[in-house]
């Protein structure tokens, strides 16, 4: 994997609003995961192109985060999600 990996999401795998609970969630094949707001936000942000820097610095200036600290939590949370396959790096 490269330094600054290009997230995206797998085949299968997308962001749905629900509207009985009013929230984004990922739907998985057999699975749904409820989202938070800021796993949402981050989610979003994943298009098969931008970078992990790049959504990061996005994040930080839509919320008004330390870049450096936004981009560790964003790391976190995604390495996260690839380890279950939820997300992929290119």
């Amino acid at each position: 994997m490269t330094t600054d990996p290009v997230p995206l999401l797998p085949r299968g795998t997308r962001l749905h609003h629900d509207r009985i609970r009013d929230t984004m969630v990922l739907l998985v094949p057999e699975r749904a995961l409820l989202l938070d707001d800021i796993s949402a936000a981050i989610l979003q942000e994943v298009d098969g192109f931008s970078t992990l820097s790049a959504i990061s610095s996005r994040l930080a200036g839509r919320y008004g985060a330390p870049e450096a600290e936004v981009v560790s939590d964003v790391r976190d949370f995604l390495d996260g999600l690839a380890q279950q396959r939820l997300v992929d790096y290119q």
